[in-house]
């Protein structure tokens, strides 16, 4: 009833939706601005202008956000480190998935995932679930594609106050290609090494004054230089636009499939990875394979309330049918001569409804300038679970194989074990937050917010009909305070809360144990400068300390006891530079320190111990420079230092340096072409990992070509 009485609220204003009147015809960048109608008329004004005379000069700089504080805001004004990947940078590096992109946001790093879903390390905390969709979380775990999407937002630190539980060590959120009224007509194709083959269309424009409509669609098929290890995926993605003088109504459906070799790499041996050619697969690749598929419908409704006051609501409903099969690489022997070789499918059905509703009222007392937020949320999730362990030659729930040899093919069966999940699980969660950006003066400003979520979960084991439940009540708080020393400047100090509940990102188990546990807590410290050297460049650093607490650990006078006595810190620095030197060359670059280890021990780990897959130091750079009306090249660089495998760090991934290029060339007004070289010099090197033997080998040189078409 809470859900329905929220979705009625966000939705009162659809039976105004204009049909008739005059539609913008040139909205804000949608990178930068989800939010087409603003709060104020004379703001919006000069936000538009910035925003439209930054996107013409600048390719790889973006200079509004509306997902930071739910209100269109210059970037340099939301007190933490957002990072922002534009679709021109995607479009120039050939990116296709969350991983490519993360290699360039300093202070994430991508796991491996166990070869089946996308998983991120943000300042030192690993999620597979911090995943949004313009704002709205999107957290089952597969791997999502880039072909509709207009830029990544990384926004870093806890983020609870916006996204609601979870977003520890910040989100990543997908910002989506809207039905505008700009003609749109994109067509690409490209090839590549590994029998790698991918076409994508884009195709929109204004259906008359008030309507619009758009198209993305996306077909892949692609090989590896991993033995065996394949890939096919696609998407089509239909939208509409109904635009008036108060009202406008977006409404959006995706269906997304995803089926690929679920790849888990190589073993490590006497604590680095175990040598062997990078395209050795462990395993049978032939019996491991992940399917996704979605299925989402969202709705976006903005309606200007007053002259100066706008209602937003944004609702999601997506359906998730994910099933992956592994047959996997355990521990070497000792001599290093036979492998352990495992298996195991998993199954997972989920259904996602969530609706927000977000009004955005500014106002002033005297010579102070307010921005109030004020909106609620609701959600319901439904979630079943159900994994089988493989048994070979139909007794055995292991085997070995020579490491001169291991891709194995001996008969296996899948059928539950004693410990094997199925479960169903149904959550809720209802929201309420209230935020104010306070104008203090030219110099000062003040964002303060709070957000209040119960998180209820219903737990039934099928195995044995256990019912377990568990309701949780979380505050979240914000505090930033922004100092303007030039218009161009802000400096910032920031404080915020994000909980995630006893049930993890995936709440996919409660046991008598954790159903009594409070919810792990996130408390990050920030201090940062923003500096917009032009409407085309922009400088940002950002210094922090992130605790994370009220995490498991073993009684030391009773070991079967569990407390909440646990801890995690990361001490960090980064570093973004990006957007347009001159008019004819553009970059990206960051960098990040980080250091993150376990401040007092838990159920994994001792203290002192360091977090894996977190590189102290790492760093990227990209170039791309116009060399003439037709000719550009692009060059960049990635490094990053040792980190290890597993939180027991027995096992470590070398550091490495890897460099990629690119030329462009344009063939005519409205075709254009380029090759992508990956790994110009072939380094040997290791990215990452999901254990102490799952550890992912880099792909060698490698070139794509690709064909554009815009008419």
């Amino acid at each position: 009833m809470r859900i329905a009485a929220i979705f009625a609220c966000s939705l009162l204003a659809v039976s105004t939706v204009a049909t008739s009147q005059d539609a913008p015809k040139l909205p804000l960048d949608s990178v930068v601005s989800s939010n087409p109608i603003s709060t104020d008329s004379a703001k919006a004004q000069e936000l538009e202008l910035i925003a439209v005379r930054a996107t013409k000069k600048s390719r790889y700089s973006r200079t509004l956000n509306s997902s930071g504080l739910k209100s269109l805001t210059l970037l340099r004004d939301v007190p933490q480190s957002i990072s922002v990947v534009s679709s021109e940078i995607m479009r120039d590096r050939s990116m296709q998935s969350i991983s490519d992109v993360v290699r360039y946001i300093p202070g994430i790093s991508a796991g491996q995932g166990e070869g089946n879903r996308d998983h991120m390390v943000l300042r030192g905390n690993s999620s597979t679930a911090d995943f949004y969709v313009d704002g709205v979380r999107d957290d089952v775990q597969y791997f999502r594609d880039l072909y509709n999407v207009e830029g990544i937002e990384a926004l870093k630190g806890p983020n609870a106050m916006i996204f609601g539980r979870g977003g520890a060590g910040g989100v990543i959120n997908r910002v989506m290609k809207r039905a505008d009224f700009n003609q749109v007509r994109d067509f690409s194709a490209e090839v590549g090494a590994f029998h790698h083959a991918r076409t994508s269309i884009d195709v929109g424009g204004p259906l008359s004054t008030s309507a619009a409509a758009r198209l993305a669609g996306m077909f892949q098929s692609s090989r590896s230089f991993r033995s065996g290890v394949k890939l096919e995926r696609y998407g089509v993605n239909p939208l509409i636009n109904l635009s008036g003088a108060k009202t406008s109504l977006s409404v959006g459906y995706e269906h997304f499939q995803d089926h690929r070799t679920a790849d888990r790499g190589i073993p490590s041996f006497q604590g680095r990875p175990f040598e062997t050619p990078a395209s050795t697969f462990f395993g049978n690749a032939h019996a491991s394979h992940s399917d996704a598929r979605v299925n989402a419908a969202t709705a976006t409704l903005t309606h200007r309330l007053t002259s100066r006051a706008t209602l937003t609501s944004r609702t999601r409903f997506a359906a998730y049918d994910k099933f992956y099969r592994n047959v996997f690489p355990g521990a070497l022997d000792s001599s290093g001569g036979e492998v352990s070789i495992s298996a195991y499918d998993n199954a997972t059905s989920r259904a996602n409804f969530f609706t927000q509703a977000d009004a955005m009222v500014p106002m002033s007392t005297g010579a102070v300038l307010h921005t109030i937020v004020l909106g609620a949320e609701a959600g319901q999730q439904s979630t079943d679970n159900f994994r089988r362990t493989g048994f070979f030659n139909g007794t055995a729930t292991a085997l070995s194989a020579p490491v001169a040899n291991p891709t194995i093919s001996a008969p296996l069966e899948f059928r539950q074990n004693t410990t094997d999940a199925d479960n169903h699980t149904s959550n809720s969660v209802l929201s309420m937050y209230a935020q104010d950006q306070v104008s203090l003066s030219k110099r000062w400003q003040i964002v303060a917010g709070v957000r209040y979520e119960t998180f209820d979960i219903d737990f039934r084991n099928n195995r044995d009909g256990t019912l377990l439940d568990r309701r949780d009540g979380m505050i979240s708080p914000r505090v930033g305070v922004i100092y303007k020393p030039r218009a161009p400047v802000s400096v910032y100090g920031s404080t915020s809360v994000s909980y995630l509940p006893s049930s993890g990102d995936q709440f996919s188990a409660l046991t008598e144990v954790t159903r009594a546990l409070e919810p792990e807590r996130f408390r990050n410290h920030e201090l940062g400068v923003k500096w917009d050297l032009s409407d085309a460049l922009a400088l940002s650093a950002a210094a922090y300390r992130l605790d994370r607490d009220n995490t498991r650990a073993n009684d030391p006078t009773n070991p079967a006891r569990i407390l909440q006595t646990g801890r995690q810190r990361t001490n960090g620095f980064e570093l973004d530079f990006r957007g347009d030197i001159s008019a004819s060359w553009s970059l990206i670059a960051g960098y990040s320190y980080l250091d993150a280890f376990i401040s007092s021990a838990t159920t994994a780990a001792k203290a002192g111990a360091s977090v894996p897959l977190v590189p102290q130091s790492a760093a990227s750079i990209w170039n791309r420079a116009t060399l003439t009306d037709r000719w550009a090249i692009g060059a960049g660089v990635i490094h990053q230092t040792k980190s290890y495998a597993a939180i027991d760090n027995t096992v470590t991934l070398p550091g490495f340096t890897k460099v990629d290029a690119a030329v462009y060339y344009r063939l005519s007004r409205n075709m254009r072409a380029q090759i992508n070289a990956e790994n110009l010099f072939d380094a040997r090197y290791y990215p990452t990992a999901n254990n102490n033997n799952n550890i992912s080998p880099g792909a060698p040189r490698s070139l794509r070509f690709s064909l554009s078409t815009g008419f």
